[in-house]
């Protein structure tokens, strides 16, 4: 389970901010174990994002993904 504790959020965010824990050892790897391969990989494909998936897309698909989610802001 997370913590929730307001103290231990704010040295999470100063931690994060100043690059090292307060104790000044690095910040674990978040990548660590991974393969870097793969870690780039799945960058590249974020990065892309809509853009390329519209861009593939016809308008009528489009238009019906928008009219979905219109649909779905508005439902109450």
């Amino acid at each position: 389970m997370k913590d929730r504790d307001f103290t231990s959020i704010a040295r999470r965010v100063v931690e994060k901010a100043i690059g090292e824990q307060m104790d000044g050892s690095p910040l674990p790897d978040p990548n660590a174990g991974k393969d870097p391969a793969a870690v780039s990989r799945g960058r590249k494909g974020g990065l892309r994002g809509g853009k390329a998936r519209a861009a593939v897309m016809s308008a009528k698909r489009r238009t019906q993904i928008a009219k979905k989610a219109a649909k779905t802001r508005w439902k109450k």
